[in-house]
């Protein structure tokens, strides 16, 4: 088993920056992927990012591209997913997830889920 435990959510303005952090303990050798996901009230869980574990190659949503960086660190068994110019779109419950195969752009293609952070921009 692979546990996922997420931080860095909050309460920022919007054109603010912020930086989730995700730690990944347990099986750790069984992950391929790790990803962000993001769900707002009434709406389906939407794939934000995802990265490889070992060969940090990433890959964004359309919403995130130019705006987000997702990075790992491997020795930490951290990934993070850095957004800038917050808007109050962004607003939702962000998730990680680890997939143990490659790609993975849908909820349901993850094996394992964090409990979320929250994150709530303001206009």
């Amino acid at each position: 088993q692979v546990q996922l435990v997420e931080s860095g959510g909050g309460l920022v303005q919007a054109g603010d920056s912020l930086r989730l952090s995700c730690a990944a303990s347990g099986r750790t050798g069984y992950i391929y992927t790790m990803g962000w996901f993001r769900q707002a009230p009434g709406l389906e869980r939407e794939f934000v990012a995802a990265i490889t574990w070992r060969g940090g190659i990433p890959g964004y949503s359309d919403s995130a591209k130019g705006r987000f960086i997702i990075s790992r660190d491997n020795a930490r068994n951290q990934v993070y997913l850095q957004m800038v110019s917050l808007t109050p779109e962004d607003t939702a419950v962000y998730y990680c997830a680890a997939r143990k195969m490659p790609g993975g752009m849908a909820a349901m293609d993850y094996d394992y889920w964090g409990q979320g952070t929250q994150v709530t921009v303001s206009s």
